[in-house]
């Protein structure tokens, strides 16, 4: 039988191991557009923000005392992978460090999880959409998301 990857455990598991080092962090990324626009979002990952200032070495033994396996490290974040399979990336960015200190608390499974603000989602969306760097297949993901979050949902009895 094949495992299904786990957002959620890996998302509680991640968040857990954070707040146990004290780091400032919060969700962004696909999983926090399904939370904010109320439609699932299909994402290969969880997204993480961890405040710039924090010492990666610190944040990735935290991760992986707590059962995630190191599997990348790049300019702006460093990946791993929950022993479900989920991929989890840890965003080190500055220009995410005040929508982290003023993110919102979500509950789930008793977890007490930081996600950022809608309008922050928002901005973080529209500057990656209009980065000329970006592939084309993820700037438009992300004008999608940025329609998403402003209300333009599907109504599931709709047509095509």
């Amino acid at each position: 039988m094949i495992e299904t990857p786990d957002k959620v455990a890996a998302l509680l598991d991640a968040t857990k191991a954070l707040a146990a080092i004290g780091a400032p962090h919060a969700l962004i990324g696909g999983v926090a557009v399904g939370v904010h626009s109320g439609v699932p979002r299909a994402t290969a990952d969880t997204d993480i923000a961890v405040l710039s200032t924090l010492e990666r070495a610190t944040v990735a033994r935290a991760l992986i005392a707590a059962g995630l396996r190191q599997t990348g490290e790049f300019a702006h974040s460093t990946n791993f992978r929950h022993a479900s399979g989920e991929p989890v990336q840890i965003v080190f960015d500055a220009g995410f460090d005040p929508m982290i200190l003023r993110s919102e608390r979500l509950g789930v499974g008793g977890v007490d999880v930081p996600i950022v603000r809608k309008e922050d989602l928002i901005a973080m969306k529209e500057r990656a959409a209009a980065d000329p760097a970006r592939r084309r297949s993820k700037a438009l993901r992300d004008q999608a998301d940025v329609e998403l979050l402003r209300g333009d949902v599907p109504d599931p009895d709709e047509g095509w």
